[in-house]
């Protein structure tokens, strides 16, 4: 069993799911956008992730939502770092920093952050990879076509899982040519980034069915589909289900995940997906 210690925590791949609590410090996320603006807030809903069993809390100051505007790292920095200040000596489970600008990755490790959510997969800023390199930290390597902005204009595949694979092997690699440990290389294959949904063709649940094709690098797999659009798409019975009505939705994709090798779930509600983990991962582990 392969292990890895993030921050003061020692994950054991394979043993059981880890979960990854969703902090977004932004005005405009899909799911949340403004409810968690003010520190004080903010830190609350981290402590209460923490007790609801959440393993991670993953914090962002910029949406990624399909359509959405960049926001400057000095911009990024004033949402999140208040945050990352307030609740590192609080919690006792790492802090995930969602960025893909090495500046802020940077101030956030310095100030207690253990790992890097990089959406980018070290793309979009050439200094990310220096930065994490040079202060050892796990890195999140994601799949994307194009950027949050226009990742949802008219993308297409082949074969989805075959380029999802293909990239994150090239991305993997030149995060290790950068100085960045293997071992501390997790791979995610950007549910809901850049992947068709509606009109027939899922490449969502396509992800999801043939998941183990990811494991063939042999790196630790996070899944993040909680309340996305396909949910919605797929659930709604001919209509798009609202954000609020997606739980049992993605309750299913953790399933078909983790029966195919996903080792953390990126999601909302931790103390719903906490409860049916420890009942699925009884069964399936």
């Amino acid at each position: 069993m392969r292990e890895l210690k993030i921050g003061k925590k020692t994950f054991r791949w394979g043993e059981r799911t880890y979960i990854m609590g969703i902090l977004n410090v932004t005005p405009d996320s899909f799911s949340d956008g403004g409810r968690y603006l003010s520190p004080d807030v903010a830190v609350g809903r981290a402590l209460q992730m923490q007790a609801e069993g959440a393993d991670i809390i993953d914090i962002g100051g910029e949406s990624s939502r399909p359509g959405a505007e960049p926001v400057s790292a000095e911009e990024e920095k004033k949402r999140v770092i208040p945050v990352i200040e307030e609740v590192c000596d609080k919690l006792d489970i790492p802090i995930s920093i969602d960025t893909y600008k090495s500046k802020v990755a940077e101030k956030a490790i310095e100030l207690g952050a253990s790992i890097v959510n990089d959406i980018s997969a070290l793309r979009f800023d050439p200094d990310m990879a220096k930065v994490v390199a040079e202060h050892d930290v796990p890195i999140v390597l994601m799949h994307m076509k194009g950027t949050p902005r226009d990742m949802q204009l008219n993308p297409s595949y082949d074969d989805v899982m075959h380029e999802i694979v293909s990239f994150l092997n090239e991305r993997k690699e030149f995060a290790i040519s950068s100085g960045i440990d293997e071992h501390k290389i997790i791979l995610d294959p950007g549910i809901g980034f850049g992947k068709r949904t509606g009109e027939g063709i899922e490449d969502n649940c396509e992800i999801l069915k043939r998941l183990k094709e990811l494991k063939t690098l042999n790196q630790p797999t996070l899944i993040g589909a909680s309340r996305k659009r396909f949910i919605g798409s797929v659930c709604g019975d001919g209509k798009q289900l609202p954000v609020t009505e997606r739980l049992e939705g993605s309750l299913a994709a953790i399933a078909v995940a983790v029966m195919n090798g996903a080792d953390i779930v990126r999601v909302h509600d931790v103390k719903e997906s906490k409860r049916f983990l420890r009942l699925f991962d009884m069964v399936v582990r």
